[in-house]
């Protein structure tokens, strides 16, 4: 039984009600408009898995996507496009003749593990990577740094170039100076790659013993590679945790960063090869963002609701002739027959997404330096009859290539391109034996020489047309077999031309000579989509795939 004093009377009981339910919104105040908490783990889903939480010791995108998260390089490109700016270093400046670049790195910034940022860190980053030795040297392993430094302080190989790379100095706190021995067209854009970000001392400390294990392309990378508690760097999330068997890597907003902080308190990057997982894994809630939407899919996505940003075109797929691989291969008659025999339009009009192009030469015609001069190949069967059976090869076998399970920027479905050119191949007379192998075997067999015929592709690291031709010709390489020293020669005195204008019209004629020389045969050049569910505010897309999750945030 109640005393008077202790009934509360109706009018107040209903104020009461009243405050419950404003307490009860106030509660719900950290989920925003999409009824999603804010401490809620954004999960983002790749097409393959990162292979090393150094950046440094791989060459592919999803290990990238990872990086650029947590670890920053001196420079970066602008949110959504594809001038660079600064990164860890604010700004910087050149000496005339391109040798010598000063970075002025951000006053305040730390690393991860409380280390201050400081020139001597940079440059100890440098040197690292210059006085690497033994498997380090394979260009499996280093792959980006020689092809922006050339090779190392002590090169254990003939077959490496000398080093480009002088040394870097600190001249103050937060001054940085590298030098190169002569200006090359891949810097700046070499200091924004992904695979030079900084590592603090500590980390460099930990690591300095740490070696490659194995050879002939079996490699184990070092034990830091897998651990991320041995990796600190500078970026908006820090990294937590990979796990191997799940395919996931786990980020954690780092709130001592020194730009805007990031969206997502945590951030969870997963593998999922196949396409149409990836769709069913965003429609069921599973994850909030995937990349690589199958063309087919986009419609049905924007029904339902979800999100689909188009990046800019910044991209080619080719059909690559290994020259050393097949003696037909190494004719110029051969190669030109194969390339008329193939129907790019169909391609495009059939596989790709809507926006794409036929292309004409080995980089896209948003960057400069790309021809009108080139010459066209037309797709002409009968020619490429004429021409096979001119030079003798009307009964030609060739082995093709293709890789399993897996899409790409610039290949959404390597399976139906594959069948398309098979098709095309077989109409003239062309005998093909299909090989298929997963990603990460298929680009060191075509690495290495060893598929006659293969689908190839590119997605520009930087905005200059040597990050294209210059990657693939500007020396001999297995991949193609290319053995042109005229065409390697122009590569090297072009690529070295300090005088922007000079530099371009020369592109201009190597993109020319490559057509003649038709190592391969560009197919396409595509604007990839990426998906994001209905309660995520997006980060600005980025044509070169080199989003920064930091920007995206719950609705």
């Amino acid at each position: 039984m109640f005393t008077k004093s202790s009934r509360k009377p109706l009018g107040l009981v209903a104020a009461a009600a009243a405050l419950a339910l404003v307490a009860s919104a106030c509660a719900e105040s950290d989920r925003d408009a999409s009824g999603m908490d804010e401490d809620e783990p954004f999960i983002f889903a790749g097409a393959g898995e990162i292979t090393s939480l150094d950046p440094f010791l791989t060459n592919d995108g999803e290990t990238f996507r990872y990086a650029r998260q947590a670890l920053e390089p001196l420079l970066d490109h602008e949110s959504g496009g594809t001038e660079i700016v600064g990164g860890l270093a604010e700004d910087w400046e050149q000496s005339e003749d391109g040798t010598e670049w000063t970075f002025h790195l951000r006053e305040g910034a730390v690393f991860h593990d409380g280390d201050d940022v400081t020139a001597e860190a940079v440059c100890a980053n440098y040197d690292r990577w210059h006085n690497l030795t033994g498997e380090f040297q394979n260009a499996n392993n280093s792959y980006y740094w020689q092809a922006i430094f050339g090779g190392f302080a002590e090169n254990e190989s003939d077959a490496l170039p000398e080093s480009n790379y002088v040394g870097c100095e600190a001249t103050d706190e937060t001054t940085a100076v590298i030098e190169v021995d002569e200006y090359s067209s891949v810097l700046p854009g070499g200091f924004s790659l992904a695979a030079f970000s900084i590592l603090s001392p500590t980390t460099l400390e930990a690591i300095e013993d740490e070696e490659i294990t194995g050879g002939d392309g079996d490699f184990t990378l070092p034990e830091y590679t897998r651990d991320a508690s041995m990796i600190a760097g500078t970026g908006p999330f820090t990294v937590e945790d990979w796990d191997q068997d799940q395919n996931s890597v786990t980020l954690e907003r780092f709130d001592e960063y020194h730009g805007d902080p990031a969206g997502f308190q945590t951030m969870i990057l997963r593998a999922i090869p196949d396409e149409n997982a990836r769709l069913q894994a965003l429609e069921a809630g599973d994850i909030h963002g995937y990349d690589l939407v199958a063309p087919a899919d986009v419609e049905q996505l924007e029904e339902n609701g979800f999100q689909v940003p188009v990046r800019d075109v910044f991209n080619v797929l080719y059909l690559a002739y290994q020259q050393e691989s097949h003696e037909a291969l190494g004719d110029p008659e051969v190669r030109e027959a194969l390339s008329h025999a193939v129907n790019r339009q169909r391609i495009v009009d059939t596989i790709m997404p809507e926006g794409s192009e036929v292309a004409t030469q080995f980089h896209p015609d948003t960057l400069d330096g790309w021809s009108e001069d080139v010459r066209t190949i037309d797709y002409d069967p009968d020619l490429a009859r004429e021409k096979l059976e001119d030079a003798g090869h009307e009964d030609l076998e060739l082995e093709f290539c293709f890789p399993a399970e897996v899409t790409r920027p610039y290949m959404p479905a390597p399976r139906d391109i594959f069948d398309v050119i098979v098709e095309d191949l077989q109409e003239v007379g062309v005998s093909v034996e299909e090989t298929s192998y997963e990603w990460t075997e298929y680009t060191a067999q075509s690495e290495n020489g060893n598929c006659e015929m293969y689908l190839l592709g590119w997605t520009g690291d930087y905005n200059d047309a040597y990050n294209f031709i210059g990657t693939w010709f500007s020396s001999h390489n297995d991949a193609w077999g290319v053995d042109n020293e005229d065409l390697f020669d122009d590569m090297a005195e072009v690529s070295s031309n300090p005088d922007e204008e000079e530099r371009i019209a020369g592109y201009e004629e190597l993109n020319e000579q490559v057509m003649e020389e038709l190592p391969g045969l560009p197919i396409s050049s595509s604007p990839p989509s990426i998906a994001f569910a209905p309660e995520v505010d997006p980060p600005n897309v980025s044509p070169l795939t080199q989003e920064i999750f930091s920007e995206a945030s719950w609705q």
